[in-house]
């Protein structure tokens, strides 16, 4: 019973990737006879699954177009595939604006996988190293992020250890809200509980976060969203460079290049205003690269030197035509 539930499985996720299946080609995918193919699509068919057959020498199956199916079934190659890409979007960043949805998404794949799948996804994600760019913001644990996450929604108190600027750790007691990605760092918005008050936590600072199991009520934050509070609790720290930039494209253009790591003014059809604020002048020079537009520094003075440093960097580069 177990094999042909497996292979039950197996069947939905092959209808589920092609528009129609060939009898023939299905049966051995499937490894099975025509006549067992036939049993499996009846057994489908009984769950609620909408499976057409065509007949004779070009004949198939597809499930109906248009219908409404039951939830979609993943075999256990494409779950832990999808586990380990998730991780990868998160902690590479390579992909611009996705990195939320795909801890939203991970967190749902990591609650209803068996635990021998979820070994398997820690353990490819484990074994593989993400590349680095940018300014160097340290990455952030798949793990660590699923754990909050799930702690935020399901609306159950937090324990970590957590690590100040001034590198002193002690265990916090919160009430997680959410989760924000902010420039190329990872928030947590909570409620502290040995404070009393709202606060936000890089992840990268935290570890060994548990839920206690203790559920609480939600409270009502007080600005308008969760990425307003961490970006206004940013501003009052002591940033070195605050860069600006006339960008020379339309602000929505720019604004989907580079997400939340600044904040983009219209200015005209043609024209917006990029600021950023930042440790490292690096990063805002990559996020204007990312923005493919010409553009002209307005501050800090340093960023002009920056930029002069970077263009001489490239056009020592550009004058080799082959390596060495």
């Amino acid at each position: 019973m177990a094999n042909t539930s497996s292979r039950t499985l197996r069947l939905l996720s092959l209808l589920q990737t092609r528009r129609f299946w060939p009898g023939d080609d299905l049966a051995e995918r499937l490894g099975v006879s025509t006549r067992t193919l036939r049993r499996d699509i009846d057994r489908l068919r009984e769950l609620g699954y909408p499976v057409e057959a065509q007949r004779g020498i070009d004949g198939g199956y597809q499930l109906a177009p248009g219908a409404v199916l039951p939830p979609l079934v993943l075999d256990d190659e494409e779950a832990v595939a999808i586990g380990v890409g998730l991780q990868a979007a998160i902690q590479g960043g390579t992909v611009i604006g996705i990195e939320e949805s795909s801890v939203r998404a991970l967190t749902k794949i990591v609650r209803v996988v068996p635990s021998r799948l979820r070994r398997r996804i820690d353990a490819l994600a484990a074994m593989t190293v993400p590349a680095q760019w940018g300014d160097g913001a340290p990455s952030v644990d798949a793990g660590v992020l699923t754990t909050i996450a799930q702690a935020c929604r399901d609306a159950e108190r937090l324990e970590f250890t957590y690590t100040t600027r001034e590198n002193e750790r002690a265990v916090r007691h919160v009430e997680p809200h959410r989760l924000v990605l902010l420039g190329r760092r990872w928030y947590l918005v909570a409620w502290d509980l040995t404070r009393f008050d709202w606060r936000s936590f890089r992840l990268d600072r935290l570890s060994e976060p548990h839920s206690t199991g203790a559920a609480f009520p939600q409270r009502q934050l007080p600005t308008g969203d969760a990425a307003e509070f961490v970006r206004a609790g940013i501003d009052n720290l002591a940033t070195r460079y605050e860069v600006e930039a006339l960008v020379h494209a339309p602000a929505a253009f720019v604004r989907a290049r580079i997400g939340r790591w600044g904040t983009v003014e219209h200015i005209d059809d043609d024209r917006c205003l990029l600021r950023m604020s930042a440790d490292s002048l690096d990063w805002p020079m990559v996020a204007l690269g990312v923005t493919g537009s010409d553009f002209e520094v307005i501050a800090p003075p340093a960023m002009l030197d920056h930029v002069r440093e970077w263009v001489d960097r490239f056009g020592r580069a550009a004058q080799h035509d082959q390596p060495g």
